[in-house]
């Protein structure tokens, strides 16, 4: 007897401790938790202590409040060009009601899944392969669209909804390689064309501007070299000018007489025919005057004047025959 009671009571301690560890209930941050009474839902417990009947309530699986990234599968999509390719797509999700998580969907991320494979056929089919593939933007725009409105009613909220890859036949990879391929051949061909041509222009402006600098430059110097030859020859002339005055206002000066300029035009004539490129000379019918002048007045001299004259009448290099007669040589 004794033993059954001891065995009843260790029991029963047994009961109370269980029944203590089932009223007491923990929520974690980021979770929650659905609590039903006898089978009907009866609150949802947030993060913090929280007690409940044992053997009436019923805590069910704690929900992840945070956010979700669900990775999808490789879906087949036909394009408007009927065209299969296939298309992976990454979602965000959160659960923002735990009661609709729970009773309107059986399993919302099996939900989500299905619902982004029908809205990327329904998307992707309005579009041919290269819309597709140039038009992420816009798919992405347009699931998360369709998703967030449907997903509201679940307690869920789409907050991204990504495509991470386009996979189009190995065939038209093959076509659309060749194709980049040529179009990048001909942008290089084109950016080519325009640098020669850009160097070309550029070479042309600077022959050209070095050309106009050049005969600027020769112009400049030939107009200087003008005024210099200008002024050297008005310098020479004003030169010759003021010997010529000088030489005319000495002889004046000096009041020479008739027999000395006749002495002296004998000395120059001369000085007239000497020279190499002198091939005829002409004597001057004056000379006869000129001689007789000179005659004249050596006679009317004295002894001691014709001593001391000086005798110095040079023969032409080219003399003639007859110095009288004019005759040319």
């Amino acid at each position: 007897m004794f033993n059954i009671l001891t065995i009843i009571g260790i029991a029963l301690v047994i009961f109370v401790v269980i029944a203590l560890i089932r009223t007491i209930r923990v929520i974690p941050q980021a979770r929650a938790g659905i609590v039903e009474r006898l089978g009907r839902y009866h609150t949802t417990f947030h993060p913090g202590l929280h007690i409940v009947i044992p053997f009436l309530d019923r805590l069910l699986p704690l929900i992840d409040l945070r956010e979700q990234v669900v990775s999808f599968p490789a879906q087949s999509v036909i394009t408007e060009d009927n065209l299969v390719v296939g298309i992976d797509t990454v979602v965000y999700f959160q659960v923002t009601d735990p009661k609709a998580a729970t009773y309107e969907i059986t399993n919302y991320i099996r939900a989500v899944d299905e619902l982004t494979s029908a809205t990327l056929r329904n998307v992707v089919g309005g579009l041919n392969l290269e819309q597709a593939l140039t038009s992420r933007d816009q798919i992405n725009t347009e699931l998360r669209g369709v998703l967030d409105s449907t997903t509201g009613r679940w307690g869920l909220r789409i907050s991204r909804v990504d495509i991470k890859e386009i996979q189009p036949p190995h065939s038209i990879q093959d076509s659309m390689e060749k194709q980049m391929r040529a179009e990048r051949d001909r942008r290089a061909a084109i950016l080519t064309a325009e640098g020669k041509k850009q160097s070309d222009i550029l070479t042309a402006e600077g022959e050209s501007r070095a050309a106009i600098l050049r005969a600027e430059g020769e112009k400049q110097a030939q107009i200087l070299r003008a005024e210099g030859d200008a002024q050297s020859t008005v310098l020479r002339a004003d030169g010759e000018a003021d010997a010529v005055r000088k030489v005319f206002e000495a002889i004046h000066q000096s009041n020479p007489s008739q027999q000395l300029l006749t002495y002296q035009y004998l000395q120059t004539l001369p000085k007239l025919a000497d020279g190499q490129a002198n091939k005829l000379w002409f004597i001057p019918t004056e000379l006869g005057d000129a001689l007789r002048g000179l005659g004249n007045a050596f006679g009317t001299l004295p002894v001691s004047d014709l001593k001391d004259a000086p005798v110095n009448i040079t023969k032409p290099k080219h003399a003639g025959d007859d110095l009288n007669g004019g005759s040319g040589f």
